[in-house]
């Protein structure tokens, strides 16, 4: 599957998110490329699978990683993983991860555009793929237990809002940004979605839903640094 736009199945809450995502938003030209072999070793896709849930608001599935993994064990993140030698491109390691992850067939999914690469402090750059699940009750998730432990899904609204929510100051490189954490319970279970996980889905919340978030991102440089909506936030505060 390529990087183009796909139409969109679904309710007309769906429909006037992919008019109003095709009139305002232009895909970055680096998503999706593919050049080198050391770009292929360096660069990896989440998936921000969105659906509408019953209340009629949009929602995204989460994984909690196993706890047996080497790397961020037990942490909540997006379904995603490196690219490999054969994917054609980002789309097709989002949708390949997430089919390995979490049993979800790409036929199912409407791929809508890509966001702009969040590189990580060791390097890598990860492309976020955004799709939508038209008819949700057609997945099932399948969990690959090597990787998953868990799927749960979350209200796409709530990383927009102060809700849930804190942020810790932290300097990298000299610079001074914020970490955000979301905290969600399901049942009787407590999850957060913190860092990078974070930070991809307030962009994905920014753009889908047409509308800033309710606080200072503060982000990184190398996530896209100060914002319009901080500069706002930044001067209001200093009246």
């Amino acid at each position: 599957m390529g990087s183009s736009r796909a139409a969109v199945r679904g309710s007309q809450r769906l429909q006037a998110l992919l008019h109003n995502l095709q009139s305002s938003y232009s895909m970055p030209t680096e998503a999706n490329n593919s050049n080198s072999k050391l770009t292929v070793s360096k660069r990896a896709a989440v998936l921000i699978c969105v659906f509408e849930g019953a209340d009629g608001n949009l929602r995204v599935f989460l994984t909690q990683r196993a706890s047996s993994l080497s790397t961020h064990s037990g942490e909540v993140a997006l379904p995603g993983g490196k690219r490999e030698e054969g994917d054609a491109d980002d789309v097709q390691t989002a949708l390949r991860e997430a089919k390995e992850e979490i049993g979800l067939d790409p036929s199912l999914l409407s791929v809508i555009t890509l966001l702009e690469p969040f590189r990580t402090k060791y390097g890598v750059t990860i492309i976020p793929v955004v799709g939508i699940l038209s008819e949700k009750d057609a997945f099932s998730p399948i969990l690959n237990s090597a990787e998953v432990e868990a799927i749960f899904d979350v209200p796409l609204e709530m990383f927009l809002k102060n809700d849930n929510r804190r942020a810790e100051e932290r300097e990298w490189m000299g610079e001074k940004h914020l970490v955000h954490y979301f905290d969600y319970e399901v049942g009787d279970k407590k999850y957060v979605i913190w860092a990078i996980t974070a930070a991809i889905l307030i962009r994905a919340a920014t753009l889908l839903l047409q509308r800033p978030p309710a606080f200072l991102e503060q982000r990184p440089k190398i996530w896209g640094g100060i914002t319009e909506n901080d500069m706002i936030i930044l001067g209001s505060s200093s009246i």
